[in-house]
């Protein structure tokens, strides 16, 4: 397990077109998951300790995210033999184990990744309902041990956004294993 953080990518940056299927086999196109103001885009897998660790708070934040009109999507790019737990099938089974009640993505080639820049998983985007980038970070200054959660950077920038207010540019980048290339 290689540990990385994502890279910075410019705020105000276009969302990628992207068109993926779920592991049950529905198409979902990118720009048809945007929320009247964004969507909140994570790339994520089952095996990683660092995924797993945030996977309750990214649902509890699609869920919040919901009330204020922000759509959310994971994308699985760990499409890889050599991690089994990743396999689509496993993810059939992590949606129904953690009532995943939003998209979670088939990213088997890994080109969705590529076209995001995605490094790590989990990897963060927020984008506005322009489609452009207003935060690419950390969800929390506490991945380890959420209740000594201190700020919760994600929390704030879709709060700003969805309420017309400047998102803080000061970033912190969020940080976990390394997507498994092909």
């Amino acid at each position: 397990m290689a540990l990385l953080e994502s890279i910075k990518i410019p705020l105000g940056t276009v969302m990628p077109d992207f068109q993926l299927k779920d592991p049950f086999g529905k198409l979902y196109k990118g720009k048809e998951l945007i929320g009247e103001r964004g969507l909140l885009v994570v790339f994520t897998c089952n095996h990683c300790p660092y995924a797993q660790a945030v996977w309750p708070r990214v649902i509890r934040l699609a869920q919040y995210g919901l009330g204020m009109r922000v759509n959310t999507v994971a994308i699985n790019p760990n499409i890889n033999p050599g991690y089994p737990d990743d396999a689509p099938d496993k993810m059939m089974g992590k949606i129904k184990e953690l009532g995943i009640a939003f998209p979670y993505l088939v990213d088997e080639t890994q080109k969705v990744a590529e076209a995001f820049r995605a490094q790590c998983t989990p990897d963060i985007y927020l984008f506005n309902q322009e489609r452009k980038l207003v935060y690419h970070g950390r969800i929390d200054d506490n991945w380890k041990e959420q209740d000594k959660v201190a700020r919760e950077e994600l929390k704030e920038a879709m709060n700003n956004m969805a309420a017309g207010r400047p998102v803080d540019a000061q970033q912190m980048p969020s940080m976990g294993c390394s997507i498994k290339w092909i």
